[in-house]
Parts: structure tokens; C-alpha cells; sequence
């Protein structure tokens, strides 16, 4: 299982952009997946979550009504729209994947807001 992340870069304060991550070699559906970052010095956290079936969300405090999850539950995908992005946003994304027990992670794209 391999998931692939795309769609970072720098960005000014206020801009957008839109994370994807992509699953290769799976042959199931995941039960939810997700993205998490983790920035310099500080923990990984969670940042959107979504599942499959009921394509239930959750947001970090900090990101709601700025970002977007979404997912295409046939090609075992998410996206992440980022808007109204600030410096603090900056951070490397991990894409996040699980199936019931097992979890999956992405190699992470960075995200770099300037002031």
C-alpha cells in the first residue's frame, strides 16, 4: 500500500491550495482516512478527518471553516482545500489512511505560508 501526496508548496498569507493523496496497490477500501501535519519542533496532529461509509468530517479547531475535506471513494482518494491559509499552517501534511486495525501513512508534502 502506497500513499501519495501532492499539491504542496509556498503560498502567501490568505492564499489557497488543495492537497490530493492518491492510494496505490490496495484492493480494499479504507474505513477512513485523513490528513494530519506536523511542523518544526512540534507534534504530528490531526487536522480533517473523513470516513467511507457515512463520509462523516472533522476538523481541527484551528482549520475549521477554512478547510475542506473530501474524498473519491472509488479511487481511494482525499483532498484537502486550504483556504485563508496562514503562517501558522505551515507544516509538512501526511496523508493518513485506515483499515479497521492497520494504519497507512504518506511520505507528507510541505506547506510553507509566508507573511
Amino acid at each position: 500500500v502506497q500513499l501519495v501526496e501532492s499539491g504542496g508548496g509556498l503560498v502567501q498569507a490568505g492564499g489557497s491550495l488543495r492537497l490530493s493523496c492518491a492510494a496505490s496497490g490496495v484492493t480494499f477500501r479504507f474505513n477512513r482516512m485523513g490528513w494530519y501535519r506536523q511542523a518544526p519542533g512540534k507534534q504530528r496532529e490531526l487536522v480533517a478527518g473523513i470516513t467511507r461509509i457515512s463520509g462523516r468530517t472533522n476538523y481541527a479547531d484551528s482549520v475549521k471553516g477554512r478547510f475542506t475535506i473530501s474524498r473519491d471513494n472509488a479511487e481511494n482518494a482525499i483532498y484537502l482545500q486550504m483556504n485563508s491559509l496562514k503562517p501558522e499552517d505551515t507544516a509538512v501534511y501526511y496523508c493518513n489512511a485506515q483499515y479497521y486495525s492497520d494504519t497507512y501513512w504518506g511520505q507528507g508534502t510541505v506547506v510553507t505560508v509566508s507573511s
